[in-house]
């Protein structure tokens, strides 16, 4: 069902500001191609297909996704929506799904899904057990540049090793080294950001240019994440990155500095269920299967999972309080609110709270225009 405004959404409702979404794909855009690199916008945030023809009306060389859920959903396109050809599963390749990357590949004629590995396993698994169920079996080699949560030490002679067998290797196509600088989240303000965003680029591109010395070609060098596209000065010697967060942004990314509070385009709109007389806090219908129980930056003060607007329209946030604790369905606010008071919420990670949701309420204003499934 469409309903027409914001008021008639039932809660807790998702909601997608069309107008802010249109302009942070824009910003994005402009900002690639001022850094003189492509953009593979990662589809874990938006998780829609018309949420991605944005993207590749703006120019977007590709899409990275995090399952082959989303792979297979971008590849067989839909609802109205183009299907997609060039496809980067940024994830390290599950050794015990090989059947089912094969079936996602061959989808389509011509389509190329590009995996990632970080181990001699996984080359080899990818040699004699996916390569010859694939007529090509592009694959990236993940890097860790600082964040250390996967990826090769770029400085270990094994690093060195494992992309020479990519290189050499005849059923593979190697398209090169892939970063991700999720370190960029743990820090705060545009220095810090474009500090950790130079960390990334210099290492990927020294790493790049060792391999190229020991005679492996590095054809693609992929870099990203919002913060650190956010305050990049150079990406020189870098040729894609793939930001995911920035179509919608969120209240992390404000306190990390990445964004202002009027370039946030998703909020949930939930309502207030309980308050009793003389209390100082009230009941959301809005949970942890709703906000999700990412608490946000680990340094916020003071804590909260959620913050709610006092005008949407003016990009004003509510000074004196917020969403402090959630259960499954209940969200507390440490402050008394009347029993029907609707709210807006701007979620602390919009990436995990979209997948909670089936569908976006996609508006203009306070006019409801259109609702958009979401792939889960």
């Amino acid at each position: 069902m469409l309903y027409k405004t914001l008021n008639e959404l039932p809660t807790p409702a998702l909601v997608l500001d069309l107008e802010v979404l249109e302009r942070n794909v824009e910003n994005m855009a402009r900002r690639a191609d001022r850094l003189g690199v492509e953009l593979r916008p990662h589809f874990k945030t938006p998780k829609s297909l018309q949420a991605a023809e944005l993207l590749r009306e703006a120019g977007a060389c590709g899409l990275t996704v995090s399952t082959l859920a989303e792979a297979r959903a971008v590849i067989l396109g839909g609802g109205g929506c183009d299907p997609w050809d060039d496809v980067t599963w940024a994830f390290p390749v599950i050794l015990g799904r090989l059947d089912e990357v094969a079936a996602v590949a061959n989808l389509r004629e011509g389509v190329a899904l590009r995996l990632v590995v970080d181990s001699a396993d996984a080359v080899t698994a990818l040699k004699t057990q996916l390569a010859p169920k694939v007529d090509r079996c592009h694959v990236w080699l993940k890097v860790d540049c600082g964040y250390g949560r996967c990826g090769v030490d770029p400085r270990t002679e094994s690093a060195l090793d494992l992309a020479r067998r990519l290189h050499d290797a005849d059923r593979l196509v190697f398209d090169g080294i892939l970063s991700h600088s999720g370190h960029a989240y743990s820090v705060q303000g545009s220095e810090a950001l474009a500090s950790v965003a130079e960390e990334e680029r210099s290492v990927m591109v020294g790493f790049a240019q060792r391999l190229r010395d020991a005679g492996v070609e590095v054809r693609g060098i992929s870099v990203g994440s919002t913060p650190a596209m956010s305050a990049v000065r150079s990406l020189e010697g870098v040729t894609e990155a793939r930001p995911g967060n920035y179509v919608f942004h969120d209240y992390s990314q404000v306190l990390i500095g990445s964004c202002d509070v009027r370039d946030c385009a998703l909020t949930v709109v939930s309502q207030v269920v309980s308050h009793q007389p003389g209390s100082a806090h009230c009941i959301l219908d809005a949970g942890a299967l709703t906000l999700s129980k990412d608490a946000g930056p680990v340094w916020s003060d003071p804590p909260s999972y959620g913050r709610i607007y006092r005008d949407y329209e003016s990009a004003e946030l509510e000074d004196g309080f917020s969403i402090v604790s959630l259960s499954q369905e209940h969200g507390r606010v440490d402050g008394p609110l009347s029993v029907g008071t609707r709210v807006r919420i701007q979620p602390n990670h919009s990436c995990l709270v979209v997948p909670n949701f089936d569908a976006y309420h996609v508006v203009r204003g306070d006019q409801v225009v259109d609702c958009w499934p979401i792939v889960r």
